[in-house]
């Protein structure tokens, strides 16, 4: 059985766990072993299912070989205790497999895991300003009304088709926005941007919008000091003094203000050990339960390096100021310390980074309900964060700057014509749904070409103007639109219609001489000299 990648999109936790059960049961050789003088058919020793499953997690680009063997041996004892192995004597339900050499097998059947049912989520639709209302203390009277009045004909040559006339209009003034109307634009756009990049059809199945705090993608987007960072309005949600003056400590090894004091063998030891133990009692990860799907969903675009980036930057803008800025403390330092060669060791036996990454995963993402690949999913996020952390933690500035035009658009002054509702005039940011190149092109050229069906027309249709002009103005559309053209006139014979009435009003030439009776030649008699 070949692995497949699990991309973007809901339950794909879930999707992961039952792939790799399926792999798993595919790829595990079965063998005859003795145990205690009695022989047992198509088991595996503990050690070879380990053996077996690292390699195969490790191949596997849904994880990769950042995938350690301590982090398959947990993910084996998740399987013995859901029953996806047993042992020998057919027990399961505990979280005791060991590398060694205790035999296990395999159940007739490994249970796969069902798709949760979520209760459906409604869509917010986001109230903007009405454009009709005017500003207040300003009666609809004296807003300034300006009639317009343009020829057909003038229309006409500046358009290559006469419309008619143009109804009057008049300038129409939007409210000023609130920053509640400004702070729900930032929402509903950012959300838009986010499924866009994950090409999902609807982001109900991996995020509750009601959950999204608009006030806080503000905040995150333009509360934040020179490098970056958030600054909090409530000071109280700032991490500890002792806290930043460890992480600080780590962050600049050796040239921190503290290490000028005298320091004992293996203080920096304990002081990971300190910044390790307060995430660690953390009641919710810094990424929050809320956001655990659309963290998970973004893992599927890893191998889109460019889009993972943008994706992660959106989603980490839907944080809590307070967990963003840890976010952002926490992961600089795990890059500084993994590439800090001055740093003495922290861990006798494991490297730098992959201890980062085994410190600090589960206090930056988990699951609310326990996740059988909580660990190994957490893992590669927090990885390609530290690789990435200074775009990723940044403010996105195409979406800033395009959320930013669209609000000043907003504040313009609008132009409304006679008989047209101006509620039509601008539609909220609404998801996009993604469509075929050939449906595509089918739009772009049915789009392009009605309108210019409808210029013919009125061309071939006018009785206003002559017949050359008309064969004029048809001859130039030929040339420049032969497809639409041949379209309405697919023969010459078509086309002699328009002229065909003109044509014969032309009495035919000398038509009367052929109607009278042949007269015989006479000779005439010559003048001559």
């Amino acid at each position: 059985m070949e692995p497949r990648f699990v991309g973007p999109g809901p339950y794909r936790a879930t999707r992961l766990w039952n792939e790799i059960i399926e792999l798993f049961r595919a790829g595990m050789p079965l063998r005859k072993h003795r145990c205690h003088f009695k022989t047992y058919e198509r088991c595996f020793k503990a050690s070879e299912a380990v053996d077996c499953l690292h390699e195969l997690l490790g191949s596997n680009q849904n994880f990769g070989p950042e995938v350690t063997r301590n982090q398959t041996v947990k993910l084996l004892k998740k399987f013995l205790k859901n029953h996806v192995i047993e042992d020998i004597k057919g027990r399961w339900g505990k979280e005791d497999f060991q590398d060694d050499g205790k035999l296990y097998r395999f159940p007739p059947s490994s249970p796969l895991k069902p798709y949760p049912k979520k209760p459906s989520c409604r869509k917010e639709v986001i109230k903007f300003p009405d454009w009709n209302e005017p500003k207040a203390g300003t009666s609809q009277e004296h807003i300034p009304v300006k009639s317009v009045t343009t020829s057909s004909e003038m229309w006409y040559k500046r358009h290559s088709i006469a419309i008619g006339e143009v109804p009057a209009c008049k300038h129409v003034f939007r409210r000023e926005l609130t920053q509640t109307n400004i702070e729900e634009i930032w929402k509903s756009m950012t959300l838009a941007q986010l499924q866009k990049v994950l090409g999902l059809d609807s982001l109900d199945e991996v995020l509750d919008t009601k959950l999204v705090n608009s006030t806080y993608i503000v905040q995150n987007a333009y509360n934040v000091n020179k490098q970056g960072i958030v600054i909090l309005e409530d000071k109280s949600k700032e991490l500890p003094h002792w806290i930043l003056s460890a992480m600080k400590c780590l962050a600049n090894w050796p040239s921190y203000s503290y290490l000028k004091q005298a320091t004992y063998s293996g203080f920096e030891r304990d002081v990971f050990k300190t910044i390790v133990d307060y995430f660690g009692q953390m009641k919710e990860p810094l990424l929050t339960f809320n956001f655990f799907d659309v963290f998970v969903s973004v893992l599927g675009l890893l191998q889109k390096h460019s889009k993972a980036v943008e994706a992660l930057q959106i989603s980490c803008l839907l944080l809590p100021p307070e967990n963003r800025k840890a976010l952002q403390l926490l992961v600089r330092m795990m890059a500084k310390i993994s590439c800090n060669k001055d740093l003495p060791p922290l861990s006798e036996s494991v490297r730098t980074r992959t201890l980062m990454v085994q410190a600090f995963s589960r206090c930056i993402l988990c699951s609310k309900d326990e996740m059988d690949l909580d660990e190994l999913l957490s893992a590669k996020l927090v990885s390609f964060l530290m690789d990435n952390y200074q775009e990723i933690l940044s403010v996105p500035s195409t979406l800033k700057s395009s959320i930013e035009e669209h609000i000043v658009h907003l504040q313009r002054v609008q132009i409304k014509y006679a008989g047209a509702e101006m509620g039509a005039a601008f539609t909220p940011p609404s998801f996009c749904h993604q469509i075929s190149t050939d449906e595509f092109e089918y739009q772009k050229a049915t789009g392009s070409q009605e309108p210019l069906a409808a210029l013919l027309e009125e061309i071939a249709m006018n009785k206003e103007i002559s017949v050359k002009e008309k064969k004029k103005k048809l001859k130039q559309f030929q040339k420049s639109y032969p497809e639409v053209y041949r379209v309405r006139f697919p023969t010459p014979e078509t086309e002699a219609v328009l002229f065909a009435e003109k044509s014969k009003q032309k009495p035919p030439i000398l038509m009367w001489a052929l109607k009278k009776p042949f007269q015989p030649f006479h000779r005439t008699r010559s003048f001559r000299m």
